[in-house]
């Protein structure tokens, strides 16, 4: 079931790519974009990884803190997605328990959808973003939580193809004012 604006995000306990524990609870205080991407290897999740590892400066400047999940093991994670060295947490969740808890979907036709995203795919390939091995559910479609402060949910973005994320000028907006913003709600 989707989560809404207003909701309590879900708690939740984990190990990051590092071995390092984290919880939700960890970000109590601080603004937080909980990302779900699809598997270790999708050229269009290494891509916003990228843009998000750009932004980064800017972003924790204006006091956000970033949690990225892929589905795919620790081992694949740390051989694709792990090469880019995001200075964030990056976290493996093979068995999609954080899937299920936050209602991150799957959709054969957002799976077709996003492969015609060409010059995504092209952006993707010029920067060494190949198409690996497919972890999880091929289908699985990306998904973005704002969560404030609180530790309520004040966007739920999820997305309707495999490339789709808030876009970042959402993501700045809601740091410029600190109110929802997005499509989920």
């Amino acid at each position: 079931m989707r989560l809404r604006t207003g909701n309590p995000a879900p708690p939740f306990k984990t190990l990051d790519m590092d071995g390092q524990s984290i919880q939700l609870a960890d970000f109590r205080g601080q603004r937080l974009l909980l990302a779900f991407f699809r598997y270790a290897s999708c050229p269009l999740c290494n891509l916003r990884i990228s843009e998000l590892i750009r932004h980064q400066p800017e972003l924790q400047r204006k006091c956000l803190r970033i949690l990225a999940i892929f589905q795919s093991p620790l081992e694949r994670l740390q051989q694709y997605a792990g090469r880019q060295r995001p200075p964030f947490p990056v976290t493996a969740d093979p068995d999609g328990g954080l899937y299920r808890l936050y209602g991150v979907e799957s959709s054969w036709l957002g799976f077709l959808r996003g492969s015609l995203r060409v010059g995504a795919l092209a952006t993707a390939a010029a920067r060494g973003f190949l198409p690996g091995p497919m972890d999880g559910d091929k289908a699985r479609i990306p998904a973005d939580f704002l969560i404030g402060p609180d530790l309520i949910i004040q966007t739920a973005y999820y997305g309707t193809d495999i490339g789709d994320h808030l876009p970042l000028p959402n993501l700045r907006q809601w740091l410029a004012q600190d109110s929802p913003v997005g499509n989920g709600d």
